[in-house]
């Protein structure tokens, strides 16, 4: 198949929507994360088959430019192949032992390398970003032997059932608040402030700062779309945290290795306590990873009293793919070229909006971007949740006909990555001027 070829409308043809058909038969909504139905954009999704470099190719054989990058972690383009001949090789030795191994050592200490909170500190691999967050949780609470943790409106940061409250992406996609199974008494301890607002925060810590184990924070909101920190917000967090003895954890499975090599700490100069990571870290396979200040890592078990564990933590080819993906950052960092390309696309994405006479806002940080359709900025998910569903569902269908796949929601990311030339750029943005003007 020609991988330069134009692409098309990816919008689910026969093939798909047999396919759809059959796995709502076998599985709940016919997918295994909620947000890829397709429900809040119309239509059944197009089922997808392969992928390589910027491009998907689906059932139906429309070949797609991807803008969702897997929701993040192909940084480097889908399919690299030194990171898939990396998962070949671990893969040819055994898939999981279940013990430890020399890969996930050298895979910690590049970890520890490049995330500021880890220089000199210590990293736990595990298998997911909600893993990652419910256990750096955990541990800030065992470290701390306090109990009340902070989140923030709209964030969300995994299906733990503590975090399950006023999250965003694919419980606002729905329209669900939280979800059904999730006792009261689990989110009694939860305190959920509103993001960006630093009044909110210095007022909770005057009342109750004693009593707070972790605030959580997305450093650049991504789960109610790209929204970025507002000046000297994360700066003021970390200024409550050390004062009142909390433990600031930036959710970093979104950002991390994305918007810097360090991620959004490097990025904004703001070092948390702990740092959960995940999606690039694991190079396309299902890794995370939590880790930060040495005296709190080493309360969790062996070594200290938080229990924590997992069969498949630190497996070799996910510690393959991850350790590859981080050894072509730094051989070949791609930084540079995507701000240029992402600034290339949200201004022009921008221009043709502003052309057809439609109401938007494109917020963008590094290699992530989200354009709302709403006139005025959007600073928190009040904001977000201003923005026009029933236009962003159209527009999605629109680029989705010409060949552009987006993120099924108005409150997820776009994500560029290093396969995304000028030529690619070009192609998205006549599509999209195509798509304003037949939705204006």
């Amino acid at each position: 198949m020609n991988d330069t070829a134009t692409p098309r409308d990816g919008r689910a043809q026969a093939r798909s929507q047999e396919l759809f058909t059959a796995a709502k038969r076998v599985i709940p909504g016919g997918v295994n994360s909620p947000v890829r139905a397709f429900s809040s954009v119309g239509g059944a999704p197009p089922f997808i088959k392969r992928a390589q470099g910027a491009y998907l190719w689906t059932e139906d054989d429309a070949q797609l430019i991807d803008y969702v990058g897997t929701w993040g972690p192909a940084l480097l383009g889908h399919a690299h192949p030194e990171v898939v001949e990396a998962v070949c090789k671990a893969a040819a030795d055994g898939l999981s032992f279940g013990a430890a191994t020399k890969a996930e050592v050298e895979f910690a200490e590049r970890i520890c390398s490049m995330v500021p909170s880890m220089n000199g500190g210590m990293v736990r691999l595990v298998c997911s970003g909600t893993e990652a967050t419910m256990s750096a949780l955990r541990l800030a609470r065992g470290f701390t032997g306090r109990n009340k943790i902070v989140k923030m409106d709209g964030a969300y940061h995994g299906h733990a059932d503590m975090l399950l409250v006023a999250a965003g992406s694919g419980a606002a996609t729905l329209g669900i608040p939280g979800s059904a199974g999730v006792p009261p008494r689990m989110v009694e301890d939860t305190v959920l402030l509103p993001h960006n607002d630093v009044s909110a925060v210095e007022q909770l810590c005057t009342e109750q700062g004693d009593q707070l184990a972790a605030i959580i924070v997305e450093p650049v909101a991504g789960n109610m779309g790209c929204v970025p920190p507002r000046p000297g917000y994360l700066e003021r967090l970390r200024e409550l945290c050390t004062e009142h003895g909390i433990v600031l954890v930036f959710d970093e499975v979104m950002t991390g290795f994305r918007v810097a090599r360090g991620g959004a700490q490097e990025r904004f100069g703001v070092t948390p306590d702990l740092t959960c990571l995940g999606k690039i870290v694991g190079g396309g396979m299902p890794v995370g990873a939590y880790g930060g200040r040495r005296e709190i890592m080493e309360s969790i078990a062996p070594v200290g009293p938080v229990y924590q564990a997992g069969t498949l933590s630190g497996n070799p080819l996910g510690v393959a793919a991850g350790l590859k993906t981080l050894e072509l950052i730094d051989r070949d960092p791609p930084y540079a070229e995507l701000e240029r390309r992402s600034a290339r696309l949200a201004e022009g994405l921008a221009q043709h909006a502003a052309a057809a006479g439609l109401p938007f806002h494109g917020n963008r940080v590094g290699a992530m971007l989200t354009g709302f359709f709403r006139a005025g900025p959007v600073h928190d998910y009040a904001d977000a949740k201003g923005s026009d569903l029933e236009r962003f569902g159209r527009f999605h269908q629109q680029m989705l006909a010409r060949g552009i796949y987006l993120a099924p929601s108005q409150f997820e990311a776009a994500f560029l990555s290093a396969s995304h030339d000028d030529a690619i750029i070009d192609r998205t943005l006549e599509a999209a001027a195509e798509a304003f003007a037949a939705i204006g």
